[in-house]
């Protein structure tokens, strides 16, 4: 028992440094005994807290225990002083079960109330699955085994890092009430993390507030659950039917302590737990220094003792709630994963290291490949199959759907071989335009369309194998890795462009008509136009399928020529995918169907020397679609244009498809271009709102391009009313 007058747990002037990035900046809290929350946005330094408190993050300033300084030891020594920690994340074995934890947990304890049959009583559902591993445990029994595990410890203090992140509503109350029945019948005390306001608030006593690595206000608990308008000053927090819970937006709460992450700096902020810091005097002054030294993270003892040379800091606007995420296979790249993640740390980021990895090794990473193997549509079991092919496919599958959930993404980096990259290429390739994205590989010198696709991804050559560090992977991983930092803290400006976007598909020979369309509609619209080379219609689409564009004038459907004759710009069978399943409004032609590409006339594959072949330039060569295969272009089209929901037009231009199929030109064929509009006017279904649209005019006249411009204004009006 401690005396009365000395606080459970004491922190005093707390400051943490990540490289130049001044994480802590004061921090000063006190719990006497019950529960304390500290709440805040991501990014903010809450977890940097807690692994502060249990040594597992070097800090200076003071932490006690009961009285008992703490700063400085190691974490079994403070753990043996009566801390226990629940880590964001559970952190547990997979290849333990549920006894297995508890009982390791339970042997290496000092003697108090909890045992493990105390365990099982509070958390029956432990019983019911104690022979389970803790790989096939769900996200809420994996939380009350963590709980439970650290409670064994005997601890006088419970800190527990975001313990109801992820889990469902009813998991979320049982928690709660575990946490208020410790706070009310247990001499232990519980330091809390939280995301989940609601929940904070109705377990805790009090609530501290920490924007930017300090705390900028101590208050009760009821006060700020009662306030709507002090939630969103000082945290940006909205109000919901699921609870109050943080919005993880852009959005800036009206209340911010420091507008840069700052170097290091041996100024100390003054002690303002207890009040709400005034803004204009929490902005300390900027320091924009650097070390000259070699060492880039000098220890504590060398601080102020080394030259320094100015450099710009990190604008906190521009990295607070978003961490660089490093991803790959930690059972055979774990050394050059850390080392990006070390470069990443430097930099002042916060870090999020990912495992995907099939082997089933123990991981060493944050989030381990039995949580990504959880997002796969058919559970663990389709993912971890024994076959290494067949499981990365999974597995492969299982982070597409797992990264784009993370709502604290501020950019990602791998870095592998040819399988590695395969395996982390379709979560890039999922995620939003604009998110950085670098993918170091030893496959980046050669064909990248299948890694990259439609996506911004910046793919980097590894010069050599990724195996170890050595004099080259280490400047290659190194510039990687602060590559994606400067993306993270340097973002570009949000445009200030107002007027809606709208994508135009266009290629040499359709370049009139597009230009046309363009001036046209500019002055409302901004005008994105796409070339038409497979990528360039997959990105179109990728670009519709995250909300970017209000609408789609396709002039140039030529990659469906190449995707039924076998030339090289094919989009793929995806091609309208995208337009299908948003509802855009629709304007379409059959821009450049007459010709199909390939490479130099030479690479053109043996059965079609005989065909109509055109030389474009010395590296493109056109091949005249047939008959035939237009017809088989025109049902495919149109089975594609009944599918779509939004508004459709969809033009033909009677007198020819491109500016090389008209009277004279190399690929005029009106045969080939008749059984096309047949085709497409046979099998199309026309709608309120969807309509085929004949025209006499070759697609580059100008009154073609007039027609789309006001088909284009038809269907925006449709869709807006």
């Amino acid at each position: 028992m401690t005396s009365a007058s000395v606080p459970m747990l004491e922190i005093k002037d707390l400051h943490v440094y990540y490289g130049r990035a001044h994480v802590l900046q004061g921090v000063s809290l006190t719990l006497d005994h019950g529960v304390l929350a500290v709440v805040g946005r991501n990014g903010m330094g809450k977890t940097t807290l807690c692994n502060s408190i249990l040594g597992l993050t070097p800090a200076r300033g003071s932490i006690k225990v009961a009285g008992q300084e703490i700063v400085g030891l190691p974490p079994n020594e403070i753990v043996g002083l009566g801390l226990a920690y629940v880590p964001q994340g559970r952190r547990l074995w997979p290849s333990l079960s549920v006894d297995e934890h508890l009982r390791l947990a339970a042997g290496n304890s000092r003697k108090g109330p909890w045992d493990i049959d105390g365990i099982y009583n509070t958390f029956p559902r432990l019983a019911e699955r104690k022979n389970h591993g803790g790989g096939q445990l769900s996200g809420g029994e994996q939380q009350m085994l963590a709980i439970g595990r650290a409670l064994l410890a005997q601890p006088r203090i419970l800190v527990m890092d975001e313990p109801t992140e992820g889990l469902a509503p009813v998991i979320v109350e049982h928690v709660a009430e575990t946490l208020k029945g410790l706070a009310g019948e247990s001499e232990t005390s519980v330091f809390l993390v939280e995301q989940n306001l609601g929940v904070a608030t109705d377990v805790s006593d009090d609530v501290a507030v920490m924007v930017g690595g300090r705390i900028a206000r101590v208050m009760h608990a009821n006060m700020l659950a009662a306030d709507p308008d002090l939630q969103h000053r000082l945290l940006g927090v909205k109000s919901s039917r699921e609870g109050e819970l943080f919005d993880i937006s852009d959005e800036k709460p009206d209340f911010v302590v420091d507008e840069t992450i700052k170097d290091r700096t041996d100024e100390r902020p003054d002690d303002d737990s207890d009040i709400e810091v005034d803004a204009s005097t929490a902005r300390s002054q900027e320091s924009k220094l650097q070390p000259t030294s070699t060492n880039p993270e000098p220890s504590s003892e060398e601080h102020g003792e080394i030259d320094w040379v100015a450099r710009p800091p990190f604008p906190v606007s521009q990295v607070v709630g978003r961490a660089a995420y490093v991803v790959g296979t930690f059972d055979t790249k774990a050394r050059e994963l850390m080392f990006l993640k070390s470069r990443l740390d430097r930099q002042g980021l916060r870090t999020v290291t990912v495992d995907l990895s099939t082997s089933r090794n123990p991981s060493p990473a944050a989030v381990s490949p039995i949580e990504v193997a959880r997002f796969h549509p058919k559970g663990l079991d389709a993912v971890f199959t024994g076959d290494r092919g067949s499981a990365v496919t999974e597995m492969s599958k299982a982070f597409e759907r797992f990264i784009v959930t993370r709502r604290d993404l501020g950019g990602i980096i791998s870095a592998g071989g040819s399988g590695g990259t395969a395996l982390a290429a379709p979560g890039f390739r999922a995620l939003q335009v604009g998110i950085p994205k670098i993918l170091i590989s030893t496959v980046a010198s050669g064909n990248v369309n299948p890694y990259v696709g439609p996506a911004d991804i910046c793919m980097m050559y590894s010069v050599t194998d990724v195996q170890g560090i050595n004099r080259i992977s280490e400047k290659v991983l190194a510039n990687g890795a602060h590559a994606l930092a400067g993306m993270i803290g340097f973002r570009a400006e949000e445009s200030t462009e107002t007027k809606p976007a709208i994508g135009l598909t266009m290629f040499g020979v359709t370049t009139p008509c597009v230009q046309m369309v363009s001036k046209a509609l500019e002055s409302r619209y901004d005008t994105l136009t796409f070339h038409a080379t497979g990528t360039g219609g997959q990105s179109l689409e990728k670009l519709v399928d995250c909300g970017l564009l209000v609408g789609v004038i396709d002039v140039t459907t030529t990659e469906i020529a190449d995707l039924h004759a076998g030339g090289i710009f094919s989009a793929g069978e995806d091609r309208l995918g995208a337009i299908i399943r948003s509802g855009i409004p629709y304007v379409g032609s059959c821009g450049a169907l007459d010709m199909v590409n390939f490479g130099a006339k030479d690479t053109v594959p043996e059965k079609f020397r005989d065909r109509n072949l055109y030389a474009h330039n010395p590296q493109v060569t056109l091949m005249r679609t047939t008959p035939e295969e237009n017809e088989a272009m025109g049902r495919w089209i149109a089975a594609r244009l009944n599918r779509m929901q939004g508004p459709v037009r969809f033009l033909l231009p009677m007198a020819g498809v491109s500016l090389i199929d008209a009277p004279g030109k190399p690929f005029h064929d009106p045969e080939a271009d008749q059984r096309l509009f047949e085709a497409i006017e046979r099998d199309f279904v026309p709608g309120s709102d969807r309509r085929l649209v004949k025209l006499p005019n070759n697609i580059n006249d100008p009154e073609f391009a007039d027609a789309i411009v006001e088909c284009f204004r038809d269907v925006i009006g449709t869709s807006a009313k």
